[in-house]
């Protein structure tokens, strides 16, 4: 049985970053963990938490298309999971004919992981601890 541990994140990609920045750490009192600016992609990456606990990654993207064209859409990004062995859960996957895309490391935290897509198309992530 797949094995997973908690939501890792839900990201979210907004068309005003300002407003959604305000709306996300004023009103609903999440903290800034770490904000990055991606010149290469015209960017914002904002990490949020709530008690403490990184939950929410925040994005801004020139000119984003309206949902559901792809996974860089104004709304709901992806659905993240930790798991404990990115590759056995990759191997899982692939065993229950999953499409699923290669590991990856990520550039920032060097953490491996891998996106699959649900029956609707949602991409859904998979991160290891």
């Amino acid at each position: 049985m797949l094995s997973i541990n908690k939501i890792h994140h839900i990201a979210i990609i907004c068309s005003d970053y300002q407003k959604s920045k305000t709306f996300y750490t004023s009103i609903l009192g999440l903290t800034i963990v770490q904000e990055i600016y991606r010149e290469e992609r015209q960017s914002y990456k904002l990490d949020l938490a709530l008690n403490e606990n990184y939950i929410v990654e925040l994005f801004s993207f020139p000119n984003p298309p309206q949902r559901p064209s792809k996974p860089e859409a104004l709304g709901l990004r992806h659905l993240a999971f930790e798991v404990d062995d990115i590759q056995k859960t990759r191997d899982f996957l692939v065993n229950k004919n999953i499409i699923s895309e290669e590991i990856r490391v990520d550039e920032f935290t060097q953490k491996s992981f891998f996106f699959i897509a649900d029956p609707d198309g949602l991409p859904i992530e998979f991160y290891e601890k």
